[in-house]
Protein backbone atom coordinates (compact mmCIF):
# COMPACT_ATOMS: atom_id res chain seq x y z
CA UNK A 1 0.00 0.00 0.00
CA UNK A 2 0.82 3.43 -1.18
CA UNK A 3 2.47 5.89 2.18
CA UNK A 4 -0.21 8.26 0.59
CA UNK A 5 -2.57 5.72 1.79
CA UNK A 6 -1.55 5.90 5.30
CA UNK A 7 -4.41 8.45 6.31
CA UNK A 8 -6.35 9.09 9.20
CA UNK A 9 -9.47 6.83 9.70
CA UNK A 10 -11.77 9.81 10.17
CA UNK A 11 -10.94 10.69 6.97
CA UNK A 12 -10.62 7.14 5.08
CA UNK A 13 -14.71 7.38 6.60
CA UNK A 14 -15.23 10.51 4.86
CA UNK A 15 -13.97 9.89 1.51
CA UNK A 16 -16.26 6.82 1.31
CA UNK A 17 -19.49 7.89 2.35
CA UNK A 18 -20.75 8.28 -0.80
CA UNK A 19 -21.07 4.33 -0.53
CA UNK A 20 -21.79 3.47 3.18
CA UNK A 21 -25.50 4.27 4.69
CA UNK A 22 -25.34 6.15 7.81
CA UNK A 23 -28.88 4.56 8.69
CA UNK A 24 -27.60 0.92 8.36
CA UNK A 25 -24.47 1.78 10.85
CA UNK A 26 -25.46 0.54 13.90
CA UNK A 27 -27.32 -2.82 12.46
CA UNK A 28 -25.24 -6.18 13.65
CA UNK A 29 -24.68 -8.54 10.54
CA UNK A 30 -26.25 -12.34 11.08
CA UNK A 31 -22.48 -13.67 10.92
CA UNK A 32 -19.31 -12.96 10.80
CA UNK A 33 -17.71 -10.91 7.68
CA UNK A 34 -15.23 -12.95 5.47
CA UNK A 35 -14.57 -15.89 3.61
CA UNK A 36 -12.91 -18.97 4.87
CA UNK A 37 -10.22 -20.31 2.31
CA UNK A 38 -11.19 -23.98 2.20
CA UNK A 39 -7.15 -24.91 1.92
CA UNK A 40 -7.03 -23.57 5.59
CA UNK A 41 -7.41 -25.63 8.48
CA UNK A 42 -10.96 -25.45 10.93
CA UNK A 43 -11.34 -22.06 12.72
CA UNK A 44 -12.08 -23.79 16.45
CA UNK A 45 -8.48 -26.02 16.39
CA UNK A 46 -6.54 -23.31 14.47
CA UNK A 47 -4.28 -20.42 14.42
CA UNK A 48 -6.12 -17.70 12.88
CA UNK A 49 -5.05 -15.23 10.05
CA UNK A 50 -7.39 -12.61 9.41
CA UNK A 51 -6.15 -10.91 6.14
CA UNK A 52 -7.78 -7.41 5.10
CA UNK A 53 -8.18 -6.87 1.37
CA UNK A 54 -8.52 -4.91 -1.54
CA UNK A 55 -8.95 -6.36 -4.69
CA UNK A 56 -7.62 -3.78 -6.73
CA UNK A 57 -4.26 -3.14 -4.52
CA UNK A 58 -1.11 -3.86 -5.90
CA UNK A 59 -0.04 -4.53 -2.50
CA UNK A 60 -2.87 -6.87 -1.47
CA UNK A 61 -2.38 -8.88 -4.93
CA UNK A 62 1.39 -8.89 -4.59
CA UNK A 63 0.87 -9.91 -0.46
CA UNK A 64 -1.29 -13.29 -1.40
CA UNK A 65 1.06 -16.15 -3.42
CA UNK A 66 3.39 -15.95 0.11
CA UNK A 67 0.50 -16.16 2.62
CA UNK A 68 -1.48 -18.76 0.43
CA UNK A 69 1.69 -21.13 0.44
CA UNK A 70 2.26 -20.50 4.30
CA UNK A 71 -1.20 -21.32 5.21
CA UNK A 72 -1.28 -24.46 2.81
CA UNK A 73 1.93 -25.65 4.40
CA UNK A 74 0.47 -25.41 7.43
CA UNK A 75 -2.65 -26.78 7.54
CA UNK A 76 -4.68 -27.54 9.21
CA UNK A 77 -2.88 -25.89 12.05
CA UNK A 78 -3.27 -22.37 10.75
CA UNK A 79 -6.25 -20.88 9.30
CA UNK A 80 -7.61 -17.87 7.17
CA UNK A 81 -10.26 -15.60 6.79
CA UNK A 82 -10.46 -12.77 3.86
CA UNK A 83 -12.43 -9.78 5.06
CA UNK A 84 -12.83 -7.55 1.68
CA UNK A 85 -11.83 -4.28 2.27
CA UNK A 86 -12.37 -1.29 -0.61
CA UNK A 87 -10.28 1.30 -0.28
CA UNK A 88 -11.52 4.63 -1.56
CA UNK A 89 -9.07 5.86 -3.88
CA UNK A 90 -9.62 2.70 -6.05
CA UNK A 91 -12.89 3.91 -7.55
CA UNK A 92 -13.90 0.14 -8.35
CA UNK A 93 -12.58 -1.49 -5.05
CA UNK A 94 -16.01 -1.29 -3.90
CA UNK A 95 -18.09 -3.05 -7.21
CA UNK A 96 -14.71 -5.59 -6.97
CA UNK A 97 -15.87 -6.50 -3.12
CA UNK A 98 -19.50 -6.86 -3.65
CA UNK A 99 -18.24 -9.07 -6.96
CA UNK A 100 -16.67 -11.24 -4.41
CA UNK A 101 -19.50 -11.27 -2.42
CA UNK A 102 -21.65 -12.20 -5.36
CA UNK A 103 -19.56 -15.14 -5.70
CA UNK A 104 -19.45 -16.58 -2.36
CA UNK A 105 -23.23 -16.29 -2.44
CA UNK A 106 -23.31 -18.43 -5.99
CA UNK A 107 -20.66 -20.94 -4.96
CA UNK A 108 -18.97 -20.22 -1.92
CA UNK A 109 -16.18 -22.54 -3.63
CA UNK A 110 -15.38 -19.92 -6.28
CA UNK A 111 -14.77 -16.87 -3.98
CA UNK A 112 -11.21 -17.20 -4.01
CA UNK A 113 -10.73 -18.34 -7.90
CA UNK A 114 -12.45 -14.99 -8.52
CA UNK A 115 -9.89 -13.29 -6.06
CA UNK A 116 -7.03 -14.76 -8.25
CA UNK A 117 -8.85 -13.50 -11.11
CA UNK A 118 -9.32 -9.94 -9.73
CA UNK A 119 -5.41 -9.86 -9.15
CA UNK A 120 -4.70 -10.90 -12.45
CA UNK A 121 -6.59 -8.80 -14.12
CA UNK A 122 -6.18 -5.73 -11.48
CA UNK A 123 -5.08 -3.44 -13.89
CA UNK A 124 -7.95 -3.26 -16.17
CA UNK A 125 -9.98 -1.94 -13.25
CA UNK A 126 -7.04 0.69 -12.12
CA UNK A 127 -8.74 4.37 -12.28
CA UNK A 128 -7.21 5.21 -15.54
CA UNK A 129 -8.33 2.83 -17.80
CA UNK A 130 -11.68 2.78 -16.45
CA UNK A 131 -12.18 6.96 -16.54
CA UNK A 132 -14.77 6.85 -19.24
CA UNK A 133 -16.33 3.40 -18.07
CA UNK A 134 -20.05 3.57 -16.64
CA UNK A 135 -20.62 1.96 -13.63
CA UNK A 136 -22.80 -0.43 -15.83
CA UNK A 137 -20.09 -1.35 -18.28
CA UNK A 138 -17.60 -1.92 -15.05
CA UNK A 139 -20.17 -4.20 -13.50
CA UNK A 140 -20.93 -6.25 -16.76
CA UNK A 141 -17.08 -6.34 -17.30
CA UNK A 142 -16.96 -7.86 -13.82
CA UNK A 143 -19.90 -10.37 -14.32
CA UNK A 144 -17.96 -11.86 -17.04
CA UNK A 145 -15.06 -12.58 -14.87
CA UNK A 146 -17.10 -13.83 -12.01
CA UNK A 147 -18.67 -16.14 -15.23
CA UNK A 148 -15.50 -17.41 -16.16
CA UNK A 149 -14.65 -18.16 -12.25
CA UNK A 150 -17.77 -20.01 -11.95
CA UNK A 151 -19.09 -21.45 -15.86
CA UNK A 152 -20.66 -19.28 -18.05
CA UNK A 153 -24.24 -20.69 -17.26
CA UNK A 154 -23.70 -18.02 -13.96
CA UNK A 155 -23.44 -14.87 -16.37
CA UNK A 156 -27.56 -13.55 -15.28
CA UNK A 157 -27.21 -14.70 -12.07
CA UNK A 158 -24.00 -12.65 -11.60
CA UNK A 159 -24.95 -9.37 -13.44
CA UNK A 160 -28.25 -9.55 -11.42
CA UNK A 161 -26.11 -9.94 -8.23
CA UNK A 162 -25.53 -6.48 -8.68
CA UNK A 163 -28.70 -4.89 -8.19
CA UNK A 164 -29.17 -7.87 -5.40
CA UNK A 165 -29.93 -5.25 -1.95
CA UNK A 166 -28.69 -8.76 0.22
CA UNK A 167 -25.09 -8.53 -1.30
CA UNK A 168 -24.70 -5.03 -1.56
CA UNK A 169 -25.02 -4.46 2.36
CA UNK A 170 -22.75 -7.66 2.73
CA UNK A 171 -20.09 -5.62 0.95
CA UNK A 172 -20.90 -2.59 3.15
CA UNK A 173 -20.91 -4.65 5.98
CA UNK A 174 -17.08 -5.70 5.20
CA UNK A 175 -16.48 -2.15 5.15
CA UNK A 176 -17.66 -1.62 8.71
CA UNK A 177 -15.87 -4.14 9.99
CA UNK A 178 -12.54 -3.37 8.58
CA UNK A 179 -13.56 -0.34 10.36
CA UNK A 180 -14.55 -1.41 13.51
CA UNK A 181 -11.14 -2.95 13.81
CA UNK A 182 -9.35 0.30 13.49
CA UNK A 183 -8.13 -1.01 9.70
CA UNK A 184 -7.58 1.91 7.12
CA UNK A 185 -5.46 0.49 4.30
CA UNK A 186 -4.61 -2.82 2.94
CA UNK A 187 -3.38 -5.66 3.09
CA UNK A 188 -4.01 -5.32 7.35
CA UNK A 189 -3.00 -8.77 9.13
CA UNK A 190 -4.43 -10.04 12.16
CA UNK A 191 -2.99 -13.27 13.61
CA UNK A 192 -5.57 -15.24 17.06
CA UNK A 193 -6.74 -11.44 16.79
CA UNK A 194 -3.74 -9.26 16.94
CA UNK A 195 -2.59 -6.63 14.26
CA UNK A 196 0.64 -7.92 12.57
CA UNK A 197 3.11 -4.94 12.48
CA UNK A 198 3.83 -3.11 8.89
CA UNK A 199 0.42 -3.03 8.28
CA UNK A 200 -0.58 -1.85 4.56
CA UNK A 201 2.82 -3.18 3.02
CA UNK A 202 2.73 -6.98 2.01
CA UNK A 203 4.31 -9.96 4.27
CA UNK A 204 7.44 -12.14 2.72
CA UNK A 205 7.01 -16.24 2.67
CA UNK A 206 9.88 -15.91 5.37
CA UNK A 207 8.03 -13.53 7.58
CA UNK A 208 4.93 -15.53 7.61
CA UNK A 209 7.34 -18.32 8.56
CA UNK A 210 8.84 -16.64 11.16
CA UNK A 211 5.80 -15.54 12.71
CA UNK A 212 3.83 -18.69 12.25
CA UNK A 213 6.37 -21.55 13.17
CA UNK A 214 6.71 -20.32 17.03
CA UNK A 215 2.80 -20.28 17.61
CA UNK A 216 2.49 -23.64 15.76
CA UNK A 217 5.37 -25.52 17.92
CA UNK A 218 4.13 -23.62 21.04
CA UNK A 219 0.42 -24.85 21.43
CA UNK A 220 0.29 -27.13 18.46
CA UNK A 221 -1.96 -24.99 16.87
CA UNK A 222 -5.07 -25.30 18.70
CA UNK A 223 -6.92 -21.67 19.87
CA UNK A 224 -9.65 -22.51 22.30
CA UNK A 225 -10.37 -18.10 21.52
CA UNK A 226 -11.14 -19.09 18.18
CA UNK A 227 -14.80 -20.17 19.97
CA UNK A 228 -15.82 -16.37 19.63
CA UNK A 229 -15.99 -16.94 15.37
CA UNK A 230 -17.84 -20.18 15.79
Amino acid sequence: MAKALLIPKILLLLLFSSQLDPSKASSVPSKLDGFAYNGSGPLKDSILIEAFFDPLCPDTRDSWPPLKKVVEQFSPRVSLIVHPFPLPFHNNAYLACKALHIANKLNSSSTYDLLELFFKYQEKYYNGPTASASRTEIQKDMSKLGAFALGNSFLADFENGFQDSSTDAAARISYRYGSSRDVYGAPFFFVNGFLLPGAGSPLSYTQWINILQPLVQNNGGRNPMLSFYL
